[in-house]
Parts: C-alpha cells; structure tokens; sequence
C-alpha cells in the first residue's frame, strides 16, 4: 500500500465512524447523534444543560469543520467529498495544525468532564464510543495507551492534536494517532 492509500484508507474509516447513521453522508443528524451518544457516555442526562452544550458543540463541529467540506452545496458530505478534502490536508501541515488541531481542542474541550484540561481514560472512552460505539474495552484501552505518549494516564491537548493530525495526515503505519479510532485496520 502505499502512503497516499494508507492516509486515504484511514481517512475512509474516518468517515465510517462519523457516519453515524450509516446512511452514507455525514451530516448535522450525524453530529447530533455523536454529542448525545458523547453526552450520555460522560454520564449527563439526556436533556441536562451539559448535554445541550455537548451536543451543540458538535453541531458548531459541523458548521464550522464539516460544512466546507460540501462541494455540492446539497447540505451532506459524501464519502468523496470527505476524503478529497481531508486528504489535502496530508500535504499542507500548516492547513493541517489549524483544521486538525482545532478539531482536537474542541475535542477536548466537549471530553474533559472534570475540567483539568486533560482526557483521562474514562473521558476517552465516553468520548470515543460516541463515535466507534463497538470498541471493546480492551481496544479502548490499548488505543488510549498508545495515544498516552508520555505515560502519565492522560491526554494533554497536544497528545490530542498529534493524535487526531497523525490520523488523518500520517503515511507512517507506526504513527501512534493511527490508533484514534482503535485498533488500525492495518494491525488487525
């Protein structure tokens, strides 16, 4: 495989797993779907302030992240216009860092429950079952270990933003961000 089809493969899953309703685009229901399944998973009540807020969180996700990426102005991203956007990226790592990193603060701004500004493993659990909700523990676990690049039990926010640019960026197969999502279909 080579670089190009490694990224565009991860990218690919990517989109799979943001697809939550599985019916081909993403979409605002999507991300509405992610901050309540993330919601519920941090432990809120389904309508408590905190769930809004995640849940509208999300929903500025996809006005601000995922709406450009609509080439065709039908109000759904496509696999093809997700991944011919995202892979750009891969090639201007400054686009990168401001896409991709701003994507991971905001990721941790919605994850970390008990305000430290850090992701421990049950924020990134709650957080990453709002998005592959059929991750065993296990893979949760080992995904999170190796997103810990320092060891100390938690993310920092740039763990977090190399993680998520790596993901999406990386042709390296060791690249710890290949495990955001789990474990990379490459390893299985």
């Amino acid at each position: 495989m080579s670089p190009q089809e490694f990224i565009h493969a991860k990218i690919h899953a990517g989109f799979t797993y943001l697809d939550r309703d599985g019916d081909g685009a993403l979409t605002e229901a999507d991300h509405h779907l992610m901050g309540r399944s993330v919601a519920q998973g941090l432990g809120y009540e389904e309508n408590s302030p905190e769930a809004q807020a995640i849940i509208g969180a999300y929903l500025q996700i996809w006005h601000d992240v995922h709406v450009p990426m609509d080439t065709d102005g039908d109000g759904r991203i496509s696999r093809e216009e997700f991944v011919s956007s995202t892979s750009r990226l891969a090639d201007d790592t400054e686009q990168a860092d401001a896409a991709l990193g701003g994507l991971a603060d905001r990721i941790v701004d919605i994850a970390d429950r008990d305000g430290d500004d850090r992701i421990g493993i049950d924020e990134y659990t709650a957080f990453i079952r709002g998005h592959a909700p059929g991750l065993s523990p296990q893979e949760v676990h080992k995904a999170f270990h190796h997103l810990d690049r320092d060891g100390d039990g938690t993310l920092t926010r740039t763990e977090l933003r190399t993680a998520v640019i790596e993901y999406f960026t990386s042709p390296d197969p060791d690249a710890p961000g290949n495990w955001y999502f789990g474990t990379p279909a490459h390893r299985t």
